[in-house]
Parts: C-alpha cells; sequence; structure tokens
C-alpha cells in the first residue's frame, strides 16, 4: 500500500472524531503470521449434507462470530483471518464468499428452526423465503484462501486493502455518510441492505464493486453480533478507491466549516459520557 497516501489520515481522523482507525479487509494466499482467527472445522457443504456427513455438534460446539474474531482484532490490533477451513460461523462461511449455497440445516435455523430439534432464529418468517433471498444475494466467491481484517495502518509493501471499514456512533456516521456523497456525487451512494453484521462487512460491498458500483454500506444491525459492537456504534464500509477519496478531499469539503464544528463538539460530549476522551 502507498503509505504517503495515508499521510493524511491521523488529521482525517481527527477531523471525523475518531480515535480508531478503520480496519481494511482483503483477500489474500498467505496466512498472517500472526492475528485471530477461528479453529479449524470441516465446512458443511450441501453436498456433504445430502450424505448427512455433518457433525453438527462439532459445528455448534466450535462456534464463533466472525464480529467477535474482528471485535478482538480491533482490541488488539491484530489481524482477524478467516478460512473455508476456519470460518466459525457457518453463516460467516457463506457472507464471506467461501461456501454456497447455504444448507438447509442453517437456513432452518437463521428462520423458524426445525421442531423438536433446532429452535429458529427468526430472522426471516420462513426456510423459503430465507432461501430466496440467499440465492437473490449470491455472495462474491472469496477471492483467495483468506479473508484478512487488520488496522488500515499495518498495510505494508504491495498489500492493498479492498474494503475500508469504520465502526463509529451516529454523530461521526453522519460525517462518514456526507462525506461518501461528497467524493462521488451520487445521492444513492450510502445503502443499508439485510445482511449478517459480517455480509454488510463484505459481501454487500464486494457485490456492489463486481456491478462496478462504487457504495458505502451501513451495517451492524444483526441483533446476534451487537454484543461485538460499542453501545450506539455501527460499522460503515466503503471501497478503497473511496476511501482515497475522501482522505485527499475532505479538508475541502463541509468537514472544515462551522456547522460541521457544532457536530465535532457533540462527538467530543459523547466520547466523554462513554469515558472514551483522552487525556491531552
Amino acid at each position: 500500500m502507498d503509505i504517503a497516501a495515508l499521510e493524511s489520515l491521523p488529521q482525517f481522523l481527527e477531523t471525523l472524531g475518531l480515535t480508531e482507525e478503520p480496519l481494511g479487509s482483503y483477500f489474500t494466499d498467505r496466512r498472517p503470521d500472526d492475528g485471530v482467527a477461528p479453529v479449524a472445522m470441516d465446512l458443511p457443504t450441501v453436498e456433504k449434507e445430502q450424505r448427512n456427513e455433518i457433525d453438527w455438534q462439532e459445528i455448534f460446539g466450535n462456534f464463533s462470530c466472525a464480529l467477535g474474531h474482528i471485535w478482538r482484532a480491533r482490541k488488539k490490533r491484530l489481524p482477524a483471518y478467516f478460512s473455508a477451513e476456519q470460518f466459525g460461523c457457518p453463516g460467516a462461511a457463506f457472507w464471506l464468499g467461501f461456501n454456497k449455497p447455504q444448507v438447509e440445516t442453517i437456513i432452518h435455523y437463521v428462520s423458524t428452526g426445525i421442531p423438536d430439534r433446532l429452535q429458529g432464529e427468526h430472522y426471516c418468517d420462513s426456510p423459503d423465503n430465507l432461501r430466496r433471498i440467499f440465492e437473490f444475494i449470491d455472495p462474491p466467491p472469496a477471492a483467495a484462501r483468506y479473508c484478512v481484517f487488520k488496522p488500515i495502518s499495518l498495510f505494508t509493501g504491495a498489500e492493498q486493502p479492498e474494503l475500508v471499514h469504520f465502526f463509529t456512533r451516529p454523530e461521526t456516521l453522519g460525517g462518514l455518510h456526507q462525506l461518501a456523497a461528497y467524493v462521488t456525487s451520487d445521492p444513492e451512494v450510502v445503502v443499508s441492505p439485510w445482511s449478517a453484521a459480517c455480509g454488510s462487512l463484505v459481501v454487500w460491498p464486494r457485490r456492489y464493486l463486481s456491478e462496478g458500483r462504487l457504495k458505502a454500506v451501513l451495517g451492524g444491525w444483526d441483533t446476534s453480533a451487537r454484543k461485538f459492537f460499542k453501545t450506539d456504534e455501527l460499522s460503515f464500509t466503503v471501497p478503497m478507491e473511496m476511501f482515497s477519496g475522501m482522505l485527499t478531499r475532505f479538508e475541502d469539503s463541509f468537514l472544515k466549516t462551522k456547522t460541521w464544528s457544532l457536530v465535532r463538539k457533540k462527538i467530543d460530549r459523547s466520547k466523554k459520557a462513554w469515558g472514551e476522551m483522552k487525556d491531552d
């Protein structure tokens, strides 16, 4: 990654009131030397399900949410990585592009469940409707063996993030929302389609990119993953191209106006209320 492109990052984060740098994500065939990842398991595919070869006790016994690993990566400033062997959650295996179509057991689990066998999460009103939604979403296949998330400043050399992920509360989020429109002149640049929290980070932004559309994806609505977000925090994911435009153009935008300075005071009050204000 071009280090010179990140020279304005500290001022960019300060202007937006961000004390945590964003994460970049990319696909690579090289496993990170250090980082956090789910334990290795056998991938539950449709073919294995049809042959009754999936050990569901192992799958649910070793279950771990992708956002939990990303949460730890944020706190420790380390990479979090996933693969077809280290997916943690069958949902994440689908949403990160390592496994499709989704198996029927998970389709029933996320919707209405299986009577006397599996309690459902009730995120959709029927397995048929959820199956249709999954077929419509059709995640782009993983571009390499590993999907890696890490703080943007840890990118070195030829490494280049495909996507950039912010985690923030509404006041700063409003600034990012408006800045996305400023650098693209697209009044519909910010979208917020339904998905798991990891799908908002990966599958939807990658799908829009595959269609040649620069879109910012607002996410974090997934109730099951909310425990891995700060209170009132959401995710905001942008393609690297949009992030580069933000870094080079934010100083000429509304962020230099008195209007934003008033919002910036609210951001400081929020951080103080949450005990996140850094000492001078």
